[in-house]
């Protein structure tokens, strides 16, 4: 299984976005780079629900375009996406699996449901889904 990574800083920039948009789903494209033991994400975007609820998101078409324009210029790659569940677990919904179209993406999800976030990170392919190996890290604590 391939592992993810993720710097704690932008996982935090994630954490405290979503809280800023409850209660509804904030959501956003991840980018970074591929290496042999896997993916590390390097920038988050952070972009608008176009459908302002609290239960499923749609990304900002717009904002998507110059989110790949932005990676295309820095040399990132595109990763996948992020999004909250201000008030379920985090896991795919139904609906979550059913748009989930792209096989080589990492879907993450933060559960915001407890006093204490909670972030996984998902593959989804032919509607099956599975836990990727996600890890937050640091400059001083790195596996």
């Amino acid at each position: 299984m391939a592992i993810v990574r993720i710097d704690y800083r932008l996982y935090d920039d994630i954490v405290k976005n979503a809280r800023e948009h409850l209660p509804e789903e904030a959501c956003g494209l991840i980018a970074g780079e591929e290496t042999e033991e896997g993916k590390l994400v390097k920038k988050v975007y952070f972009l608008t629900n176009v459908d302002h609820s609290d239960d499923h998101f749609t990304l900002d078409p717009k904002e998507q375009l110059d989110a790949v324009k932005d990676m295309r210029a820095n040399s990132l790659k595109p990763l996948g996406n992020w999004h909250s569940h201000p008030e379920s677990p985090s896991r795919p919904s139904e609906e979550d699996i059913r748009l989930s179209y792209d096989k080589n993406a990492s879907y993450f999800i933060l559960s915001l449901m407890a006093e204490n976030p909670v972030l996984n990170s998902f593959h989804v392919e032919d509607g099956k889904v599975s836990k990727e190996d996600l890890r937050i890290i640091s400059g001083k604590y790195y596996y």
